[in-house]
């Protein structure tokens, strides 16, 4: 299994601590979120290669982080190119940069760097492997107002394939929140090209598991735990004061 991980972002809402640093480089409880996140990856079977898809401003940070980096599987850096936030390719065109930079033709993890959680993404491996089917990371919530206006929404059925999906839909559909973790099958990732040439956006990949899940069965891991999604000041310093 190959595995993207998303940090091309600019994290415009954290200035100034992501002027010079980009947010996966970020301490929490004094480790990078992104070495949090790689500790994550260790226990998961099967991995060989983690590319980190970054764009031109922090591709030095993260070239001297791998450089410094002790890790079980293969780590390369990749840069978009990109230099503003107004100029990035969006979440779905740096992950077809990379399926076509490298021509990957595996099965595939994509991760974001900024969210926090006390699950194990071993047990979403173990839920993809059990479904054999493409999967994307979800949970129930309790607050639904919250939910609709933050989240995508899922509808899913007994067994837990999402039968209708929404990106922030501001009207309460049901309890289950999507996060933009996934695990695709090798045979899915040449849907990327399709569902851009379409014209369909580049940003905010679960608009992707909305349009993929019409074409394919897609299932959602409902992991029991807590997920934070590091956005603003408020959410980080709150993290660091719980976790040092």
């Amino acid at each position: 299994m190959k595995v993207i991980v998303l940090v091309a972002g600019y994290a415009t809402r954290l200035y100034p601590l992501t002027l010079n640093t980009p947010k996966a480089l970020l301490k929490i409880g004094g480790e990078t979120m992104l070495d949090f996140l790689m500790k994550k990856l260790e226990k998961v079977p099967n991995i060989n290669d983690v590319y980190l898809v970054s764009n031109d401003k922090f591709y030095q940070n993260f070239e001297e982080w791998k450089n410094n980096s002790k890790y079980p599987f293969n780590i390369k850096v990749l840069n978009d190119g990109t230099n503003t936030n107004e100029t990035r390719l969006g979440a779905i065109g740096d992950i077809k940069f990379v399926l076509d930079h490298e021509n990957i033709d595996d099965d595939l993890m994509v991760l974001v760097s900024d969210n926090y959680f006390t699950f194990e993404l071993s047990d979403f491996y173990d839920y993809y492997k059990q479904k054999d089917c493409d999967v994307v990371l979800g949970t129930k919530f309790d607050d639904l107002e919250y939910l609709s206006k933050h989240f995508g929404v899922a509808i899913l059925d007994e067994n837990g394939r999402v039968l209708d999906m929404f990106e922030k839909p501001g009207r309460i559909i049901s309890d289950t929140g999507l996060y933009a973790s996934y695990i695709f099958k090798k045979e899915t990732l040449p849907k990327f090209n399709e569902y851009l040439a379409e014209g369909n956006s580049p940003d905010a990949p679960g608009n992707f598991i909305a349009w993929l899940h019409k074409r394919k069965p897609v299932y959602c891991y409902r992991f029991k735990g807590e997920c934070y999604d590091i956005g603003t000041h408020e959410m980080y310093d709150e993290l660091n004061k719980r976790f040092s």
